[in-house]
């Protein structure tokens, strides 16, 4: 009897939606969100290396807002938002977000906008007062001057909204100090507020008028009054172009707003997507952002010595819930646990979809190469398996948010970051998020999308308490040395694909392979019948060092990155019938019947600082290949720089060449040599 093809009705479920079918048997609501990172085809300038603002950036932040705008969201309201301020930086980082409603519609109905007409300084004096009739107060516009721009018409107008009553006030300011101040930025932010009333709320609407446009600084508001004055802006501004709107955004916990944010980061353009209620709906703005970004000359990933390479500002996933009310993580702090000791036990989560910078100085380290001692992490995972039922989202940000930090302290800087989870000290710190960060941007939309897939297949997988790691994995020396090396991580991985397909949650290996050979690309590759070489590059923590660079400030660290490592990866008959000298003397390579790796930590370049400075640099690295029998040499490469691999050299004439000692192997437990002993 021949098999039976299944019709439509009968389609076997693909993975995405065995995922959603198993949240919703489960009555979890598990929203996604994705900080994925751009940069312009040429990035020139400190703004697009270490700095976080810059010239061109801002720029290239509208452009793109209003691709998305005409591609996704057209009655969405632009608003530009002042960010972080951090220490080094004169002025906060800036922040544009795109707004709507969460069901969709509008906040407000924005008309065809008139693109050569602004208001004049009458009308927008009549403007201000249509503001107030329809906010039931009468304002109080102070003009005031720009130093950078004498013919720039500026109103200040003290508004604020209390129980949902408006009020403004008189400004008694004395014609001296009616000047903005000297810094950048809109005029919001200029605001000699240090001569404010005392008896009056520090809230105040702007308006700017030039020959080129026109635009309103709102006061910081909460949501509900916010909406309002909007609503009012647009209806009284229908004869002219759209303002530019800048203002302060409030924190929208309760999921009533749908926001798209476009961020200032230091090297790149951060995009902050919005909530996903499923991993279609984050796949589906992966795809669209790559088009958008196209569009208007950005792309997720840098040229780099002839290859592509990522951003190297991150592409960091977020999970969480629709709202505090219906978030998944507050009554299930053993999920929560499960999912943070299953990371600790496959690095291959925070190695092999990361950037170039790994360990403890980077800036996503796992937990066991961060603050916390293995002892602490243990305490509070026991803790928080045993609460009671309920809400425990204060005992779980109090107990983790402090163990989840890298060396210095630093609670953002982890695999793993629960700044967003519950943290009361910071504003936007309790939003019930789970940050992973040890993820870079990659240069194919599908694969950010596969990656996306695998963490939301883990998350259900360690729905079931008996497939959660009953404590944490004590990896000892062997984290720095074997799982940092190609072959190591995909065996992990593997296991990981093996055990979700086991789970009825198969996933298709294709693209995990094509991110493995990007992120680990092959050096060098020779064969001769059963005898096969591969070298590949490999990863190496990067040490930090002390100096703080001048552009970027503390936001910046340097590395010492001129070590370099590659993995030797050869079949037992290779084994058998070879041998290999790099610089002139025998590397050890396993016996034939062992199956152990090798890897060779070098030096590539001196740079300044660095670490080790009276330490010379190794490259060029010679590899020669000989028959092991007769040790006659029979070819050899040449390795300049990693990026170009190890290119084909003239291997010396002549016969057996004699043996020279060998290179100091791996001490024990090790697989690595280092050139530098």
């Amino acid at each position: 009897m021949s098999e039976a093809i299944p019709g439509p009705a009968e389609a076997i479920p693909g993975p995405a939606e065995v995922i959603e079918q198993r949240l919703r048997q489960a009555g979890v609501q598990l929203t996604m969100g994705g900080e994925p990172t751009l940069v312009p085809l040429e990035p020139d300038g400190a703004e697009w290396s270490v700095a976080a603002d810059g010239p061109t950036k801002l720029g290239y932040a509208r452009a793109l807002a209003k691709e998305l705008q005409r591609r996704a969201w057209p009655d969405s309201t632009l608003l530009y938002c002042p960010g972080k301020r951090y220490d080094g930086e004169v002025n906060p980082r800036w922040a544009l977000r795109l707004i709507r409603g969460g069901d969709g519609d509008p906040l407000a109905l924005w008309p065809s906008p008139n693109p050569a007409a602004v208001p004049r300084k009458s009308q927008a004096l009549k403007f201000l007062a249509k503001l107030g009739e329809g906010l039931g107060c009468r304002l109080h516009p102070l003009a005031l001057r720009d130093p950078h721009q004498a013919d720039r018409r500026i109103w200040a107008i003290p508004l604020s909204c209390e129980q949902g009553r408006w009020h403004s006030l008189n400004w008694p300011l004395a014609k001296p100090l009616r000047q903005l101040s000297a810094a950048q930025g809109p005029a919001g932010l200029r605001l000699p507020l240090q001569h404010f009333p005392e008896q009056g709320l520090r809230q105040v609407l702007t308006l700017e008028l030039d020959g080129e446009g026109w635009g309103l600084f709102l006061p910081p508001l909460a949501r509900e009054p916010l909406e309002q004055l909007l609503q009012l802006i647009a209806r009284h501004s229908t004869a002219w172009q759209r303002p530019e709107l800048s203002g302060v955004l409030p924190v929208d916990y309760s999921g009533h707003w749908q926001v798209l944010g476009l961020t200032a980061d230091p090297g790149v353009l951060e995009v902050n997507l919005p909530v996903c209620p499923s991993w279609q709906d984050y796949a589906d703005w992966i795809l669209l952002l790559e088009q958008a970004a196209a569009a208007v000359g950005l792309r997720c990933w840098r040229e780099q010595g002839g290859r592509r390479e990522g951003t190297g500002g991150g592409n960091h996933l977020l999970l969480g819930g629709p709202s505090l009310e219906t978030n998944p993580f507050f009554a299930r702090p053993a999920w929560l646990v499960g999912i943070l000791r299953y990371w600790q036990h496959h690095p291959c989560l925070g190695y092999l979809f990361s950037g170039r910078s790994v360990g403890p100085a980077s800036q996503a380290p796992r937990t066991d190469e961060g603050s916390a001692s293995p002892l602490d992490l243990e305490l509070a995972h026991r803790a928080l398996e045993h609460l009671p039922p309920g809400d425990q989202r204060v005992a779980i940000g109090e107990t983790l948010r402090h163990l989840h930090a890298d060396r210095s302290g630093n609670t953002h800087r982890s695999e793993i970051s629960l700044d967003k989870f519950w943290n009361p000290a910071w504003t936007a710190g309790c939003q019930g998020l789970l940050e992973f960060r040890a993820l870079e941007s990659l240069p194919e939309p599908g694969w950010t999308n596969a990656v996306a897939l695998l963490w939301r297949a883990l998350a259900v997988h360690l729905l079931e308490p008996a497939h959660r790691p009953s404590q944490l994995r004590d990896w000892g020396p062997a984290l720095h040395d074997q799982l940092l090396l190609p072959s190591q991580l995909w065996s992990d991985l593997e296991q990981v694909l093996a055990e979700l397909a086991a789970d009825g949650l198969q996933l298709d290996p294709k693209p995990f392979a094509e991110i493995w050979q990007w992120r680990f690309p092959q050096l060098l590759h020779w064969q001769e019948g059963a005898a096969e070489l591969t070298i590949r590059q490999a990863l190496e923590p990067w040490p930090l060092l002390c100096d703080t660079p001048v552009e970027g400030g503390s936001t910046s660290r340097f590395v010492d990155s001129s070590l370099r490592r590659f993995e030797l990866i050869t079949s037992p008959d290779f084994r058998r019938r070879f041998r290999l000298e790099l610089q002139g003397r025998a590397l050890p390579l396993p016996a034939p019947e062992e199956q152990g790796p090798l890897s060779v930590r070098y030096r590539q370049e001196a740079l300044f600082p660095c670490l080790h400075p009276c330490l010379p640099v190794d490259v060029p690295l010679e590899l020669e290949l000989s028959d092991a029998a007769s040790g006659t040499r029979l070819q050899a490469w040449r390795l300049e720089r990693e990026e170009q691999g190890f290119g084909p050299i003239a291997a010396q004439p002549g016969g057996p060449r004699a043996k020279g000692p060998s290179l100091r192997g791996p001490e024990s437990g090790s697989c690595s040599l280092d050139l530098r002993l």
